[in-house]
């Protein structure tokens, strides 16, 4: 762990350590103008400046002094030409990037608090607790709890609402506007039946916990559970996570080990765990503004959960929806796989993987692709078979494409995609993901170890279709 500066340090020196602990409230541009005038104010002052290291670099562990700058004639410190309160400035940069201005209450032993109207004033983060203003409205807040918690007494999901706009489909997980709440869904669906709006928006009202869903989907109390997909060790890691911002990967690939269930992917800056991947740390010297901007509002991010065989779940814990490339709520919203891209709202807990349906979609695709170019060969020898011979597909319109189908394109299957803040398709400027400001790539190992053995046990002496080897 790298030693913490002290206030002998250069100025260069104690930025860039106080930079490493801002949590994301703030832009990066701002949040250096903002460290760099503090440190300078406090050069003069080295026991406070040591306060103010301490209290950072240690998050408030250790009591520290008041930490303080000279009040201006409206109480206001202006920065790169934004005006705010300094305990509020600060208090963003490094503890609640979400905060409000009347949300701070200082502590009894800061002498020097905003509010007690002195000569100067205390900014030291950890002088100040955070309280819910009196100004917040809570009934809507209130209301929404009731109403699924209403829901759930019925036997009903609690409300979630899906919509898919321009081939976007939308998951929240609570909505005081909807008028009723669907039944459960069919046993195949992962909630309940799309309501389509207009021709491209898809309506749902349901998010469910994998346990709940589990129990309240069985056709009877004693169905056995299914055998296993396959006998083999499960990989070293269920998942691995890379970060990009527009076509740039950022930083390195991020692993997920078996023995954690559950990773968080954040946009904070405290360094990364085995659980938890936090972006707001990784530097880009090629970032843009829009790319620096929306990292701003990643905040909780997401989690996503690992269930029973290899199944995956995302909870979006951010302030701001989440946009995710699920070919599996493809499937279960009747899209074509790669079709639609799916909105999933603050709160929403929405499943975005399922391994058996995966596996039988790997199974199926690499049979039909097999026996396409099984006959092409065929074609080419002379002997063009009937449609029966090829899965059903007949030469003259599905050959070509069945036989094109690689190991790339199966791969796909076992991947996730995930944009934060901003979409892409139809209804967006950006028509990639690779156009959005940041996103991540999931790779699952678990089907990715079935897709190896799909194909290992695919007949070596049949003609394989396009890209069908393993390095």
């Amino acid at each position: 762990m790298t030693q913490a500066p002290t206030s002998n340090d250069a100025c260069l020196s104690i930025v860039h350590s106080l930079m490493c602990h801002r949590q994301g409230g703030e832009s990066e541009s701002f949040a250096k103008r903002a460290i760099e005038s503090l440190v300078k104010k406090l050069k003069e002052k080295r026991d406070e400046l040591d306060s103010l290291i301490t209290a950072i670099t240690t998050s408030g562990a250790h009591s520290t002094k008041c930490v303080t700058i000279q009040r201006t004639l409206d109480g206001r410190l202006q920065v790169a030409g934004r005006k705010g309160f300094p305990h509020v400035i600060y208090a963003r940069i490094w503890r609640w990037p979400d905060l409000h201005k009347n949300e701070l209450k200082h502590c009894k032993f800061c002498h020097y608090a905003f509010d007690l109207k002195q000569d100067s004033v205390c900014v030291n983060p950890y002088h100040y607790e955070r309280v819910v203003s009196p100004g917040i409205d809570l009934s809507g807040l209130n209301i929404q709890h009731a109403a699924a918690a209403s829901a759930m007494s019925h036997g009903l999901p609690s409300p979630m609402s899906d919509s898919f706009g321009g081939q976007v489909a939308a998951h929240v997980s609570q909505s005081p506007a909807l008028s009723s709440i669907n039944a459960f869904p069919p046993r195949s669906s992962m909630s309940a039946t799309a309501t389509w709006v207009g021709n491209n928006t898809a309506t749902y009202t349901s998010s469910q916990d994998p346990q709940f869903w589990n129990n309240n989907h069985m056709q009877s109390s004693d169905v056995q559970p299914l055998p296993p997909l396959t006998n083999q060790n499960p990989p070293e890691f269920w998942c691995t996570i890379t970060y990009f911002e527009l076509d740039q990967q950022v930083g390195e690939t991020f692993k997920v080990p078996y023995s954690y269930a559950r990773v968080t992917v954040d946009g904070y800056t405290d360094p990364s765990s085995l659980d938890r991947f936090c972006l707001g740390q990784l530097s880009n010297v090629h970032r843009t503004e829009t790319s620096d901007k929306a990292r701003l509002h990643i905040g909780k991010g997401v989690q996503l959960d690992y269930n029973g065989e290899g199944d995956v779940w995302i909870r979006c814990v951010s302030d701001h929806s989440v946009f995710v490339q699920s070919y599996y709520l493809d499937r279960e919203a009747g899209r074509q796989p790669g079709d639609a891209v799916h909105k999933i709202y603050p709160s929403a807990y929405i499943k975005v993987f399922d391994i058996r349906q995966c596996h039988r979609q790997m199974q199926e695709q690499a049979a039909t692709a097999q026996a396409a170019a099984a006959a092409q060969a065929a074609a080419v020898a002379g002997n063009v078979p009937g449609p029966a011979s090829v899965g059903g597909i007949a030469p003259a319109v599905g050959l070509s494409a069945a036989a094109g189908i690689g190991v790339d394109d199966l791969r796909r299957l076992c991947i996730l995609r995930l944009s934060f803040v901003k979409g892409w398709g139809p209804d967006y400027p950006r028509h990639s993901i690779k156009e959005t400001p940041c996103w991540i790539e999931v790779q699952l190992h678990r089907p990715l170890q079935l897709l190896d053995e799909v194909l290992q046990t695919m007949p070596i002496n049949e003609p394989r279709p396009r890209g069908f080897f393993l390095g």
